[in-house]
């Protein structure tokens, strides 16, 4: 199969990963070139990763051999790419969140359904081997009918000041709403089907908060927080079953649960943060049973979603990471905030299916 180049926008701290994977475990892609509003930022990760061409932003999009376009700037500009991204005519993947409002993802979703090209959304971890095998686990009925699940991720700061962005975590767009349910809410969706409404609260204990890290080069400082540092919510699913998700970055460390309850056992799932992790069931007899994986990339696999979108346009299938996917990811955001606002539970309508599990026994690197 002909290799697909793609060309990435943004250089910050979460390039490295993809330009590992894109360069190194996806056979099917081919980093052309990289771009970066900072030119010194792009020329270095070049260099680092051995890419032709360290180029502006739009001597990037002018390129006639990029097919697709890696959007990996800030969550405020996401959507404004996309769409710069599209009417180049290039297929868009974008770091999560998908937009910051219902606006912003309609004029993604529509451009591209316009000009006949593809949109594509981190994250991409349910395609890990955590996430899939506890799919085949449900899939091949070991929990009976799932009619419940819960998530939680409790976590202080990013790195608490080790971040050299570190005061954008307490900003709109890297709150934990933003930041952390997109995992959580993209694995119940992978497991459970889409959702159909949503109740939610949101709140902030502090209004600043200040570097406790001795080792933090900016120990002591004290930053403004501008978004809602908790929230919960409940979730109804058009397959009937309900869930519970609870975010924040209140607390400290980094505790991430997620589970699925069926009528003939528990689900314990991995980090939906990771692509890797125990999968566990505990079954009505009282026995716990793990699970070996039936698929592949248990290592940090970031990117995948780019491999498989490469893999959909080349074939004609639907790419499984999609832009419609994280637009439902959207709604349910929005709607947790609404909800949480008007005091009401909150409707929401699925643009998505269920997608679907990959392929089993397949090589290394390799989607179809």
């Amino acid at each position: 199969m002909q290799k697909t180049k793609i060309g990435i926008i943004g250089c910050g701290v979460i390039s490295g990963i993809y330009l590992e994977n894109c360069t190194k475990t996806f056979g099917n892609l081919e980093v052309a070139a990289v771009a970066d509003l900072v030119q010194e930022m792009a020329r270095k990760r070049a260099e680092e990763y051995g890419i032709p061409k360290a180029c502006t932003v739009q001597e990037l999009l002018d390129d006639p051999e990029i097919e697709i376009v890696v959007n990996l700037t800030a969550p405020q500009v996401h959507a404004d790419v996309n769409l710069q991204i599209l009417n180049a005519g290039k297929h868009a993947y974008t770091e999560k969140p998908f937009a910051m409002n219902r606006e912003d993802a309609d004029r993604v979703l529509a451009l591209a359904e316009e000009k006949g090209l593809r949109v594509g959304c981190a994250p991409d971890t349910f395609l890990g081997a955590g996430l899939q095998t506890s799919r085949k686990v449900i899939d091949d009925g070991w929990i009976g009918t799932p009619y419940a699940a819960s998530g939680l991720i409790l976590m202080g700061n990013a790195y608490d000041g080790m971040h050299p962005n570190f005061h954008n975590y307490l900003q709109f767009g890297w709150d934990p709403l933003f930041d952390m349910t997109p995992y959580y809410l993209t694995a119940f969706i992978h497991l459970l089907g889409p959702a159909r409404g949503v109740s939610g609260s949101v709140g902030q204990v502090k209004p600043e908060h200040t570097v406790t890290n001795p080792r933090s080069p900016r120990f002591g400082e004290t930053v403004p927080i501008g978004a809602p540092m908790h929230a919960s919510a409940l979730i109804d699913f058009e397959s009937g079953a309900t869930a519970t998700l609870q975010a924040a970055k209140e607390s400290f460390g980094y505790t991430p649960r997620l589970e699925i309850y069926g009528t003939e056992g528990i689900l314990i799932v991995p980090d939906p943060n990771a692509f890797n992790g125990a999968v566990t069931i505990q079954q009505r007899n009282g026995e716990t049973h793990a699970f070996p994986y039936s698929h592949g990339f248990a290592e940090n696999s970031r990117g995948i979603g780019i491999a498989d979108m490469a893999y959909a346009i080349r074939t004609g299938r639907p790419h499984r990471a999609s832009g419609a996917l994280a637009s439902d990811v959207l709604d349910l955001q929005l709607a947790i905030l609404a909800s949480s606002k008007e005091g009401r539970r909150v409707q929401v309508e699925p643009r998505s299916e269920r997608p679907a599990a990959l392929p089993l026994h397949l090589k290394y690197g390799l989607l179809d």
